[in-house]
């Protein structure tokens, strides 16, 4: 279905800066409001329930994945993710500007249900400055950003299923790109169709 908002979803490895760009958004960018995912891994640092995430027990997911509460799930290193199709629905007929982060996975599959959905990948500008990314974080074990590390060559493959590639070298262009990515999908035709049909019905555009 058409809606009047529009729908980004934003993928990368472990490490490329996906929620560093997107918050960096947010913060300049009030027309777009983020999709908060569910989860069954722990919270990280100062993450909060309902904020950066819906933290949630296994049974729980289970409980929402038997009632086909999520548009897709999927498990990515270790814990399962989910996204509310309600919620996302609820924000895009309402006109809004919706921003999704997720695996790659969820990606495609949710262009299929939503086809006016805007996929952009995020990469790292090389393997030394993501696994230095990593390590600099703090928060895994050399066995994990060992595993991330695989599991990202597994995951930029991908990048040619999606509409806009950003490479996440200098964090304050790769904000600007992200931005213009934005800016420029609220001017394409369909979108403005979209979200200005009284206008175009005024002007007898078809």
């Amino acid at each position: 279905m058409d809606y009047p908002g529009n729908l980004f979803v934003v993928a990368a490895p472990s490490g490329a800066g996906k929620s560093s760009l997107v918050k960096a958004l947010l913060e300049i960018d009030s027309g777009v409001a983020p999709s908060v995912s569910h989860t069954t891994r722990p919270p990280r640092g100062q993450e909060k329930h309902g904020r950066e995430y819906f933290f949630l027990s296994n049974e729980e997911f289970d409980r929402m994945v038997e009632r086909d509460a999520f548009v897709e799930w999927a498990q990515v290193h270790g814990h399962r993710y989910g996204t509310s199709r309600q919620a996302i629905e609820e924000r895009i007929k309402n006109g809004s500007d919706v921003m999704l982060e997720i695996d790659f996975q969820g990606a495609i599959n949710i262009k299929k249900i939503f086809a006016n959905a805007v996929l952009i990948f995020i990469l790292p500008p090389s393997w030394e400055e993501l696994r230095a990314r990593l390590q600099r974080r703090g928060e895994d074990s050399a066995e994990v950003i060992a595993l991330r590390l695989k599991n990202a060559a597994l995951e930029m493959a991908q990048a040619k299923e999606f509409d806009f590639v950003i490479i996440n070298e200098l964090f304050e262009r790769a904000v600007f790109d992200l931005k213009t990515i934005v800016h420029a999908q609220r001017l394409k035709y369909a979108a403005q169709r979209r979200s200005r049909a009284a206008t175009f019905e005024a002007l007898n555009i078809p």
